[in-house]
């Protein structure tokens, strides 16, 4: 069975280190964990190690090293624009995105967004929901890295991006042209564009596709905007190296 896994702020270079707070109360309270059993830490940053508990407290483990090493990024990273959803179909977008190997998620306000995410209090706590929750799904799906949810951008900051970008792609069911027939770069950073529910406009298309932005379906069914920054992933996962 694969170890569970936790997250600390810093990973201790080597020796006994102390599980602590919210993570160690998990480990010690909810997953009881004991003395002479193995579990896995991690920093988020691509720094883990396999530990073994040497004793357990009501809230916390005191561990010692094992193994420690280092995960580095993948050549091809991915970054998926996921445009803003009403409830809770936005987390989870981010959480099967980031159990399928997203890089980065950057929250879009695209022009049919029911969601708005104003700036203030509200906004701030939408995004720290997005956030927490890609933190949660890395840690459950055991990834070496914590994909970064950036701050809300708009069309303009889209665009910036594609045209920075190895390539850029454009998810939209209509179009002819699949996602298997397009060339994929082997490195560099890979942009996924996914609209709401209502679709993207043209003018948001326009803007993307003069930037060098391909637009691509990837399969005769059409998704959820909750579920097609996953399947694309898995898809890409599949067609590079990413899973090799």
């Amino acid at each position: 069975m694969t170890l569970a896994q936790f997250l600390v702020d810093a990973l201790p270079a080597a020796g006994p280190f102390t599980l602590d707070g919210p993570e160690g109360r998990h480990a010690a309270a909810v997953r009881r964990l004991r003395a002479g059993e193995r579990l896995r830490v991690g920093d988020g940053r691509g720094e883990l190690a396999e530990c073994v508990v040497e004793s357990a407290g009501k809230d916390h483990l005191d561990l010692l090293i094992d193994r420690r090493w280092t995960e580095p990024r993948p050549d091809l990273r991915i970054t998926v624009a996921q445009a803003l959803v009403k409830g809770d179909r936005g987390e989870l977008a981010v959480e099967l995105a980031t159990e399928a190997g997203v890089d980065t998620v950057v929250p879009w306000r695209a022009g049919r967004s029911i969601a708005r995410w104003e700036d203030g209090p509200r906004g701030d706590k939408a995004l720290a929901r997005w956030r927490g929750t890609a933190r949660e799904a890395a840690k459950q799906a055991r990834r070496p890295w914590v994909p970064e949810v950036t701050a809300p951008a708009a069309l303009p900051d889209l665009v910036a991006l594609a045209r920075t970008s190895a390539l850029t792609l454009v998810l939209e069911a209509h179009l002819a042209t699949r996602l298997v027939d397009v060339p994929l770069p082997e490195s560099g950073d890979l942009v996924l564009v996914v609209g709401p529910e209502g679709g993207i406009t043209p003018d948001e298309l326009t803007a993307l596709e003069q930037v060098g932005a391909r637009s691509v379906r990837l399969g005769p069914a059409v998704l959820r905007t909750s579920t097609a920054a996953a399947v694309a992933l898995g898809a890409l996962g599949a067609l590079t190296a990413r899973w090799r």
